[in-house]
């Protein structure tokens, strides 16, 4: 708008000029060599300009002609800059394709062409990593710490290079440096990393505080790491300092009220305390919202005196928090089985154990709780039953992480990720890998050898205290001399261990409390497990 308003100003200036030479005519005498000229106004005006425009084509032509040698130069220049950056283009495109030797052919040609671009040294960089020359490309990162464009930039490839080689402390210093020069969060996350990886929980602390501060991570995932952080504190801290232990333990649940652990640390202290109600309120809360079984022994315990007839009414008002959860139901199995209240416990597990709508198949914890009823009811065929479907029940849920399986919380994953570790059901996909030909098929666990009848004499009967008929009975109905295959049934091979075996956890005795362990559950366990 404006534009056109100075421009309709230009155009009536000169319209006025135009019109006021029209309406006052003069005329300009030129006395040249003893002639006398006499032009009008408007002629001698344009004879001035024409004498203007003619000059200003000359003094451009002489310009010229005097900067022809470096307008060539220039030229050159401009060109050999456009086939570097042509070059550069072809180079990235190839890095992205991992085409390594296009890309360092690229690269040279770009290097040789533009020199000292930061882009070039960074193409050459690229192209050596992807062809495996880690020497040429920790020589391209270090020809980038001269240049303040690209110090970041080559700080952050030595990182890298430094992980792949093993060498940490090279990597950490590179980091730090980075860190120090400007605030990157890949730098600010690699510090965090390594001092939770060494459990210097207070350094990672003030690392989280700091980079909160510089807005290098988002306020929910810098509480949820305070909390994380101030709870491995508070663990360390709780045999020699539970007022300080209990003090962490409240602020981590203030910032992340679900924190499992942070919790039940919480609720043991506040329990050791004799303050009874706060900590009940306190595992409750986080029992709605995550049941997990270490929660449900430090709220069965809070008070160490109490009876086995009182824990199991305190199972029952836990389960009442959240009703439907199979944790609830294991919880007051475990409480009734310590009660001696055996009907109860199967109550608690009989939906699981008839498979009712909508309840989940029994777990290995639920197969154990099982076998230990049946152990107290001295049912041994059936303790062997439920330890065989243990042995191929579905796992319950652990504390999951990079492949690892943990019955117990860590602040940090083995590669040092901070609230790593997840409580959820491990990945069976390692079951479903392996060889269904190869595996023989599900056999009852073999009695324990205390169990096992004794050889049987060819002429004699098969002795009378032989736990099972139907062995006995095979074994009188087996001719004297038997072809091998019809000979008298041996106690079935356990099945044979597949690579599902190598990564299921059996619950420890811990987050259930089960007491002493039964001999006879033992020695069958042992059995599988050594299998």
């Amino acid at each position: 708008m404006w534009r056109l308003l100075i421009f309709l100003l230009l155009i009536s200036a000169v319209a006025f000029g135009v019109t006021w030479f029209v309406d006052n005519p003069g005329e300009v005498d030129v006395t040249w060599r003893g002639m006398e000229y006499d032009f009008s106004l408007t002629v001698a005006l344009g004879a001035v300009l024409g004498v203007a425009i003619a000059l200003g084509a000359v003094w451009s032509f002489f310009r010229f002609v005097l900067r022809a040698p470096s307008l060539v130069a220039l030229a050159s220049r401009m060109r050999r800059r456009e086939k570097g950056f042509n070059a550069l283009t072809r180079g990235l495109v190839a890095v992205g394709s991992g085409d390594g030797r296009a890309a360092q052919k690229h690269a040279s040609e770009a290097r040789k062409l533009l020199g000292q671009e930061p882009v070039a040294k960074f193409l050459q960089a690229q192209a050596a990593q992807l062809n495996g020359d880690r020497a040429a490309a920790t020589a391209a990162f270090n020809e980038m710490l001269e240049h303040p464009e690209t110090h970041a930039l080559g700080l952050r490839g030595l990182h890298l290079e430094a992980r792949r080689a093993g060498d940490h402390e090279a990597a950490l210093d590179y980091a730090q440096r980075a860190n120090a020069h400007a605030p990157l969060p890949w730098a600010a996350q690699a510090v965090l990393d390594d001092q939770a990886q060494h459990a210097d929980w207070n350094a990672a602390l003030a690392t989280v505080e700091s980079n909160a501060a510089k807005k290098l991570i988002d306020r929910p995932t810098a509480n949820r790491w305070r909390a994380v952080l101030k709870t491995a504190l508070a663990e360390e801290a709780a045999e020699r300092d539970p007022k300080t232990a209990l003090a962490l333990a409240n602020e981590a649940l203030a910032l992340a009220p679900g924190l499992v652990p942070a919790a039940a640390l919480a609720g043991k202290l506040l329990g050791a305390a004799s303050d009874y109600r706060k900590a009940s309120k306190v595992l409750e809360t986080a029992y709605k919202e995550t049941p997990h079984p270490d929660l449900a022994a430090a709220y069965l315990r809070v008070r160490l005196g109490d009876s086995t007839g009182d824990r199991l009414a305190r199972a029952k008002a836990l389960a009442r928090v959240v009703p439907f959860d199979p944790e609830s139901q294991m919880t007051i199995a475990r409480a009734a089985i310590e009660a001696r209240d055996l009907k109860t416990a199967r109550q608690a597990l009989a939906p699981f154990l008839r498979g009712d709508a909508g309840q989940p198949r029994p777990t290995v914890r639920m197969c154990l709780l099982v076998a230990e009823i049946e152990e107290l009811e001295e049912n041994p065929g059936a303790v062997r039953e439920w330890l065989n479907r243990a042995a191929r029940a579905p796992r319950d849920r652990a504390w999951v992480a990079e492949g690892v399986i943990s019955d117990h919380w860590a602040p940090v994953t083995p590669a040092g990720v901070i609230d790593g570790f997840v409580w959820k059901t491990p990945d069976e996909r390692l079951t479903a890998v392996a060889p269904p030909a190869a595996a023989p098929p599900p056999v009852p666990l073999p009695p324990t050898t205390s169990e096992l009848p004794p050889p049987p004499a060819p002429p004699a009967p098969p002795p009378a205290a032989a736990p099972a008929p139907v062995v006995r009975a095979a074994e009188v109905e087996a001719p004297v001399e038997p072809a091998p295959a019809e000979e008298a049934p041996r106690p079935p091979a356990a099945p044979a261990p597949s690579a599902s075996d190598n990564v299921v956890m059996l619950p420890s005795a811990a987050p259930d409390d089960p007491g002493p362990p039964r001999a006879q559950i033992r020695s069958g366990y042992r059995f599988f497990a050594s299998d």
